[in-house]
């Protein structure tokens, strides 16, 4: 049977572009669909937006560290529409050079919302197209927990569209996205307080991460409370009240509160029914290959909720292509994957965190490696900013497991190591490892 399209994408994010431009290069005719912005959460609402963000943040403490390196004070105010503005010009820049990519690979652009008819065809703009193969990459989306007043908040996707700079804001969730908004907003200069489920924030990463995190978050000054029940929000002439039951028995007021719980595969209107593609807990079910249960549809990235990581999602999306259309049988491995949070302080980590190893290998086979210090850097900057790095070690093979960081470049030096991890190094290997002194990176390599 002949068909419009070798591949159709529906979602022109990290993971749907990198596989149209990838199967392109394959000699297969491929079209695009992307109904908003090129580049997907990723380059419009996440990863580039916030840490263009995360940078703003950090000037207020630059400036205060030159003065103990003997610069004069500085007097500087923030005009938050001037970042906001600067950040939306990147952003349109950007999504340009997505374009002009998809162009140049010869990937057919389709600026609409695409919906699935049967497991060949698509309609898009009114009109029906067929395609051999279907991609889905259609991404995720932040939810809001059911709770009264929820219609007053906002989520991570309304952050940048903000006119004005909040006061006081509250933010509900302790995860990732929480914490590094916690962490932008008062380094901006906003009261921030941060409501938690738990003890600490960070749920899933190394305890010795979250606890330093937080220990961080409270030295600068943002307020992070433990609820069990969630809070009550009203709406008043001036802002929003946020009141606070259980044992605090507290009212908030405050002018902004972003709800940052949690995000969901996005597939509403996007028609699997009509073609039959299994739904499990409310993700695209797919095998090693990203195939569905359908041969010829196929799905990468959030909405298959396997790991929620812009590269992740890349790489799936080029397996794929290379799988389907080049003749190379790949897969993903999802192991040793390396996760950055850009707090203040920034965090980092690869491989097994402590209590699973343990758990995995048991308590006695496992050995930990930790160093807490003061860097050189702040030795004279006026703050007491610590780091902490530490490596878990199989003590029998003496390989390393994982390794985490807290502290400035967390994610750079991370990075590097996570080569040394997808690598099977050993704890002897970094024991061989010339240091680069002085540096905090160094202290991988003389942890005893």
């Amino acid at each position: 049977m002949s068909y419009d399209y070798d591949l159709f994408v529906i979602g022109a994010g990290s993971g749907g572009i990198a596989a149209a431009r990838r199967s392109a290069t394959y000699g297969v005719k491929v079209a695009i669909a992307e109904g908003n912005r090129l580049g997907g959460t990723c380059v419009n609402r996440g990863c580039i937006p916030k840490k263009l963000m995360v940078y703003a943040s950090h000037f207020p403490a630059l400036f205060q560290d030159a003065r103990g390196y003997g610069w004069s004070a500085v007097e500087s105010t923030f005009d938050w529409k001037t970042m906001i503005t600067a950040i939306d010009n990147e952003l349109t820049r950007l999504n340009g050079v997505y374009r002009k990519m998809l162009e140049t690979s010869g990937v057919e652009l389709f600026p609409s919302y695409a919906k699935i008819i049967d497991p060949h065809t698509i309609e898009i703009d009114n009109r029906q197209v067929t395609a051999d193969k279907i991609l889905i990459a259609v991404g995720g989306y932040p939810v809001k927990p059911d709770i009264p007043g929820i219609e007053y908040t906002i989520t991570s996707d309304d952050m940048f569209l903000l006119q004005s700079q909040p006061k006081h804001i509250v933010i509900m969730g302790g995860g990732y996205i929480g914490v590094e908004f916690a962490c932008i907003m008062n380094g901006l200069g906003s009261q921030v307080t941060q409501l938690i489920r738990r003890d600490l924030v960070l749920r899933g990463f190394d305890d010795d991460i979250r606890s330093m995190v937080q220990e961080g978050m409270e030295q600068h000054g943002i307020r992070i409370i433990r609820v069990d029940d969630p809070p009550v929000i009203e709406k008043t002439s001036d802002g929003l009240n946020v009141i606070l039951g259980d044992t605090h028995q507290e009212t908030i007021a405050v002018d902004t509160v972003l709800t940052a719980v949690g995000r969901k595969p996005n597939l509403n209107n996007l028609g699997l029914e009509n073609a039959g593609v299994e739904i499990k807990n409310g993700a695209i079910a797919v095998n090693q290959y990203s195939e569905t249960n359908q041969p010829n549809i196929f799905a990468v990235g959030d909405c298959t909720d396997r790991m929620n990581l812009t590269p992740v999602a890349i790489n799936e999306g080029r397996a794929f292509a290379d799988t389907q259309f080049g003749g190379k049988s790949r897969t993903m491995c999802y192991e040793n994957i390396p996760t950055a949070v850009f707090s203040t302080p920034e965090a980092a980590t690869v491989g097994l965190m402590e209590d699973r190893a343990r758990e995995e290998f048991g308590n006695e086979a496992i050995k930990v490696y930790r160093a807490k210090f003061k860097p050189t850097y702040h030795s004279v900057s006026g703050r007491d900013e610590r780091v902490m790095v530490k490596l878990v070690v199989e003590e029998d093979t003496d390989k390393v497991l994982g390794a985490h960081m807290v502290g400035e470049n967390a994610a750079e030096i991370i990075q590097g190591i996570a080569i040394a991890l997808k690598m099977g190094a050993k704890k002897s290997d970094f024991d061989g490892t010339v240091g680069l002194h002085p540096s905090i990176a160094e202290e991988f390599v003389t942890l005893r």
